[in-house]
Order: C-alpha cells, then sequence, then structure tokens
C-alpha cells in the first residue's frame, strides 16, 4: 500500500525519468545546443528559401527546371533611349480610299472587300451612285433636258451644213461640229451626276486595314472607305523632346515586337504638342503590327555607356517589386542581386549598376527560381 507521501512523488520521478532520457538521445545523436531561430524549411525535392534570401537547388532540380547561367562581361554598349510611339500607313506602299463626293454605296464586281482581304492597284472596290435633294434633282433633270433637246438641234443643223459641203464656208460646218460635240459632253457629264455611278478603285496593292461601308449606305464627301496597307512596310511615328535626337540615333527596334527592323527617315522640325515627331520605316519579319498600335520604340545613339549585357528574360522580380537577376554562387545555391538595367533592343538589357563582371547570371530559368519558398 502506498501512503500519502509515495502519491505526492511520483511526479517529480516522472520528470526526471523524461529529462535523463532527451539527454541521453541527444548525447547518443551528437546534437549540439540550438538557438531559438527556427531552421529554415527544406522540401522533399531539396528545394528551400534560406534565411538570406538565397536559394538552395540541387543539381537534379537545375536540370528539371533547365537552369542555365552566363558569365558576365562587362563592355561598351550604345546608350539607348526608349521612344512613345504609334504605327501607321507607309505613304508609299499603302493609302486611303475617299468618297469624291455625297453618294450611295453600290457593291463593285468582286463584292464589297472585307478587312484583311488582299486587293490589287486598280481593282473596282465599290460603284457611289450620287444622291440629292428632291429640289437638286430636279433641276438637274431640267438642265438635261435642256441640253438634250438644244443637242438633238445641233445634229440638226449639222447636217445640214454637211450637205451644203462647198456651198458654204468650212469655217462654219466646224463651228457646229464643236458645238455638237460640247452639248454631247455636258449631257453626259450631267447624266453621270443624274442616274450614272463612278467607280472606286483601289489607290495600291495591299491589305484592306479598314473597311468601313456597307451596300446601300449613304457617305459624304472625302469619307474614309477603305485602308489599304502593306503587311510588310508600315511608318511608326515617335515623339521626343530632343532637338539633337534624330542625328544621333544608329539604329531601332521595337520593344516586345522582335522580327521588327525600323530604319530613321527622318526627324521633324516644328513642335506638335511639345514634341518632335521621329519617322522610321518598319520591315517586318514573320511579326505583324497593327496600324495605330502603341509602340515603344529602342532608339540606339551613337553615345556608349558601360555595362553587362544580358538576355531579358533574366530579368525577375522580387517581393518588394525591385528588379533583379540571379547569381550562382556554389553548386546549389543562388542568391537574387537588385540591379538598374537599361534596354538595349527588344531581347537584350545592359545592366549598369549592382552586378559585378565574372559573376555567374542565371539567364535560363530565372523565374522557376524566382518562385521558391
Amino acid at each position: 500500500m502506498f501512503n500519502k507521501f509515495s502519491y505526492s512523488i511520483i511526479p517529480f520521478i516522472a520528470a526526471g525519468l523524461l529529462s535523463l532520457t532527451f539527454s541521453i538521445e541527444a548525447s547518443a545523436h551528437g546534437d549540439e545546443p540550438h538557438s531559438d531561430e527556427p531552421a529554415p524549411a527544406v522540401s522533399a525535392s531539396g528545394l528551400a528559401r534560406l534565411p538570406d534570401g538565397s536559394v538552395n537547388v540541387p543539381k537534379l532540380a537545375q536540370r528539371r527546371m533547365a537552369i542555365r547561367t552566363l558569365l558576365a562581361k562587362e563592355d561598351e554598349h550604345p546608350f539607348t533611349v526608349e521612344l512613345n510611339g504609334r504605327v501607321g500607313i507607309d505613304p508609299n506602299a499603302g493609302g486611303r480610299v475617299q468618297a469624291p463626293f455625297t453618294g450611295r454605296i453600290e457593291p463593285g464586281p468582286k463584292g464589297l472587300p472585307v478587312a484583311g482581304q488582299r486587293v490589287e492597284k486598280g481593282q473596282v472596290l465599290a460603284q457611289v451612285r450620287p444622291v440629292a435633294s428632291a429640289v437638286e434633282l430636279g433641276n438637274q433633270q431640267a438642265q438635261l433636258a435642256d441640253i438634250r433637246a438644244n443637242r438633238k438641234l445641233a445634229e440638226q443643223r449639222v447636217k445640214r451644213l454637211e450637205a451644203l459641203e462647198g456651198a458654204v464656208p468650212q469655217k462654219e460646218i466646224e463651228a457646229a461640229r464643236a458645238e455638237l460635240a460640247s452639248l454631247s459632253g455636258r449631257e453626259r457629264a450631267v447624266a453621270s451626276s443624274v442616274g450614272g455611278s463612278e467607280s472606286i478603285i483601289a489607290s495600291a496593292s495591299g491589305i484592306i486595314a479598314t473597311a468601313s461601308v456597307l451596300s446601300g449606305q449613304i457617305v459624304e464627301a472625302r469619307d474614309v472607305l477603305f485602308e489599304i496597307v502593306d503587311p510588310n512596310r508600315m511608318i511608326v511615328e515617335a515623339l521626343t523632346t530632343d532637338p539633337s535626337l534624330a542625328t544621333r540615333v544608329e539604329s531601332a527596334s521595337l520593344a516586345n515586337v522582335p522580327g521588327a527592323d525600323l530604319s530613321l527617315l527622318g526627324g521633324g522640325r516644328s513642335l506638335r504638342d511639345g514634341s518632335l515627331p521621329l519617322n522610321f520605316r518598319a520591315n517586318l519579319r514573320n511579326t505583324a503590327i497593327a496600324i495605330g498600335q502603341p509602340v515603344t520604340v529602342l532608339a540606339k545613339l551613337n553615345d556608349k555607356m558601360k555595362g553587362i549585357a544580358l538576355p531579358a528574360e533574366a530579368l525577375v522580380r522580387n517581393p518588394a517589386n525591385e528588379t533583379i537577376v540571379w547569381t550562382k554562387v556554389s553548386a546549389e545555391r543562388f542568391i537574387p542581386r537588385p540591379v538598374e538595367y537599361k534596354q538595349l533592343d527588344a531581347k537584350t538589357i545592359v545592366v549598369v549598376k549592382g552586378l559585378a563582371p565574372e559573376s555567374r547570371v542565371v539567364v535560363s530559368g530565372a523565374a522557376l527560381i524566382n518562385q521558391i519558398r
């Protein structure tokens, strides 16, 4: 039988045994005292974000993620400026088709073309039949009737004079013939304005960019009916506030539009809304841009800057929204480096601050490393 004292010491004995057990296990495993900081969580695959911000990526995971690095080398590169631009029609490879007068649209021999359809220069796109108010139409019909009556009289007079040829002066016969020709021309002109139609033809060969007509539609004079573009040749107009920029441009390209080569045509000398326009001809290869599309022009200048050229995909953003690149410092450890950069072209950037030469920079798979938590 246990007395009251025996029951009171049982908790102390149990606590002592538990403490002794933990001490023996720690000695058996060679553990040392730990700090209060929690150990970083390591996934079963070995991927882990370490407390200093670096990332551990095992070799097997690097192969699966297609991680590729590049040795950073500092060099001189052309200074690049970004300009806001807009795509327009090349006046030598496209054009606009406008209504010559107020009239009603009628289909051409091949029907009305639609946007995206290819047309050839001189092709009939539509017919425009003149329309007028009741008063104007009545006046035109009265004028046409008067001209027709005069033409008939002129025809009869010419026949009489030709029958008397040799008895009447030749100049009277010629004057009568000239009057008949004039009245015939006036009759055709007025008749076409009353009941005729005029063909609307393509001003250039290319693709219909916009088609804003329907059969039976009433259009006003100078309304734009069609816009025709050459999909491989367009104009890009960029704006700048630097009057000397046009003389310093070596080459240019479009950001995020690979396959578009720009050649400088010239820069304006008159301010427009506080800016000067720079015109570039865009030669497109295996890519497409639309008329009116806003674009960013990357203009390379004669000025030089020192920096490290890298593919644009090497740049990512950290949780603080800073632009960073990942550098490899050991076989399985990667460290983020905040950087400042300039755009060189559509696929390349130049790091001007934050990255030391001879660093091993991740140029493929940086976005995957950035997602490791």
